[in-house]
């Protein structure tokens, strides 16, 4: 690998972020003028079916099967890769500008809420669901929830981005990615060997750590499951498709959802629980066909 001496004041060039060159850039703000649209719901989300944009739609999925009407929700995609995370109206509700954003307009005053866990945090406690009401296991719960924003960005931002997106590939940053992911899934594993749940009962922990380290072990991260040996993590294993089997989870996945082969498995928008049987991708082709 070519020795990289960094400059006294760095500046952006072409090749700064190898494959996301495109919408990288190092200051924050709209780029452009763009309303987003506002359906019928209490809830309006804005995001796209990455592991971060899936904790949330699960969540408001496990939420409808529990019986909590009040959970409906319009789900608006927004499509990364083309910036639409850096129109006005989407830098109004999350001045971060990533995925996924979320309005609550259940109440007097309109509230923005941004940060995944701090979304599922907001409805979780709004509805009373998916955090144990013992105190200890609800100490434990944020404890793992919290654990997961902090861990994610390696597996992600580290391991992801070396492993499948980076121009090139480099053994250093690969090696050391590879680790800290191989021992984040060590730390789960050793975890759930006694544990049918990471807190108690199934809780937003669980939706929230199986969006990223439950598919990275069922093979749907990074094309990486036989390179990190993931059947050797066999409690994560059990877990992941425990959670997996759950009617909910398999329609929150689907939720903004515009990649992968199987068209089924794509719903584009979300807006009535209907749109599941009705408007997934391969019945809108139909329909044109």
């Amino acid at each position: 690998m070519t020795t990289y001496t960094p400059p006294e004041v760095w500046t952006q060039d072409e090749a700064s972020g190898g494959r996301f060159a495109s919408i990288n850039r190092p200051v924050a703000g709209p780029t452009h003028d763009k309303e987003l649209p506002v359906g019928k719901h209490p809830f309006q989300l804005y995001s796209l079916a990455t592991p971060n944009g899936v904790k949330v739609t699960v969540l408001f999925e496990e939420l409808l099967a529990a019986g909590h009407a009040g959970a409906e929700y319009d789900a608006w995609i927004i499509d990364i890769s083309e910036g639409n995370q850096f129109g006005s109206g989407f830098v109004d509700v999350n001045p971060n500008s990533k995925i996924p954003a979320l309005m609550d307009h259940s109440g007097d005053t309109p509230q923005r809420v941004f940060e995944s866990a701090s979304i599922m945090m907001h409805l979780a406690e709004k509805f009373g669901a998916f955090v144990p009401e013992n105190p200890s296991d609800r100490t434990e719960m944020f404890s793992w929830l919290f654990w997961q924003m902090g861990s994610a960005p390696y597996l992600g931002g580290g391991f992801g981005h070396f492993y499948a997106y980076a121009p090139e590939k480099w053994k250093y940053p690969i090696d050391r990615f590879t680790m800290e992911t191989k021992r984040q899934l060590d730390v789960l594993d050793r975890h759930l060997a006694d544990k049918e749940w990471m807190a108690g009962s199934y809780s937003i922990a669980d939706m929230a750590i199986w969006a990223w380290y439950g598919q990275l072990v069922l093979g749907r991260l990074y094309d990486a499951a036989t390179f990190l040996d993931v059947k050797s993590y066999k409690n994560v294993m059990r877990w992941a498709e425990a959670i997996d089997a759950r009617p909910a989870v398999k329609r929150g996945r689907m939720v903004n959802r515009a990649f992968g082969d199987d068209l089924s498995m794509q719903l584009h928008e979300r807006h009535d629980a209907s749109d599941f049987e009705n408007r997934t991708q391969d019945k809108l082709q139909d329909d044109k066909g």
